[in-house]
């Protein structure tokens, strides 16, 4: 189906020649949120039962690794200046690229999906089993994505950037889509109880929030999820 959503010219967008020291603070967090999440029972018993001496150990070291990262330039965002700057350019996608990135779709994906899967059996069964789900499911997941990230098979995690104008919005998407909806899930899992119906519920507004944001995606509504037409240069975030 052809696209008939929102789109940006390369040439209109306005060229960055260096990344200032804010910019590239900006984006720290972000990298330590995805790789802060990359444990996912560790993670699951953090919203669970709140932090405890794993959390805090874990947390240390991804603050001093992404740190580290941050100031050699080597996590994206936190370059002196834009790496990618013609966005049909068959360009090598550096190894730190590939790797954060393969990281951020396993946050994006892995979770989504298994806070799903556990809500269907929750109004299935009326059981709530979503802590085995994560003990037993989340590794195997992750596994399979990093994967598909070594083979180069989910978007910007390929060997070349040649493609970064279209595979960006298929990231951010995600992103927003996936961001959202979890944060809708947080709040109703604290505010409703864990019968079938408060269950029916959750998996409902979970789902719901994911169509609607990714719908909104797909047009090109949101930010940075515009499809970016060839023409000049352009700064990819």
């Amino acid at each position: 189906m052809p696209y008939s959503g929102k789109i940006e010219f390369a040439g209109e967008r306005k060229i960055r020649e260096r990344n200032t020291r804010i910019y590239r603070m900006a984006h720290w967090p972000i990298w330590i949120w995805v790789f802060f999440l990359a444990p996912g029972p560790l993670t699951f018993s953090l919203f669970n039962r709140g932090f405890h001496w794993a959390n805090w150990a874990w947390l240390a070291a991804v603050l001093i690794g992404t740190g580290i990262a941050g100031l050699r330039a080597q996590l994206p965002g936190c370059e002196h200046r834009p790496y990618i700057l013609r966005f049909d350019e068959d360009k090598p996608n550096p190894l730190y690229r590939r790797v954060c990135y393969t990281f951020a779709w396993n946050a994006v994906l892995n979770f989504a999906l298994l806070n799903i899967t556990g809500l269907v059996i929750a109004v299935a069964l009326g059981i709530w089993r979503l802590k085995q789900i994560y003990f037993y499911t989340y590794s195997p997941l992750c596994a399979l994505i990093l994967l598909l990230g070594i083979l180069g098979k989910l978007p910007r995690v390929g060997a070349s950037t040649k493609n970064e104008g279209i595979e960006r919005r298929y990231f951010y998407g995600s992103v927003w889509a996936v961001t959202a909806a979890q944060t809708v899930l947080l709040v109703l899992w604290k505010a409703l109880p864990e019968t079938r119906t408060g269950s029916l519920v959750k998996l409902l507004a979970f789902v719901g929030v994911l169509a609607l944001f990714g719908l909104a995606a797909s047009r090109g509504i949101l930010p940075r999820t515009r499809p970016i037409v060839p023409g000049e240069l352009m700064v990819s975030d």
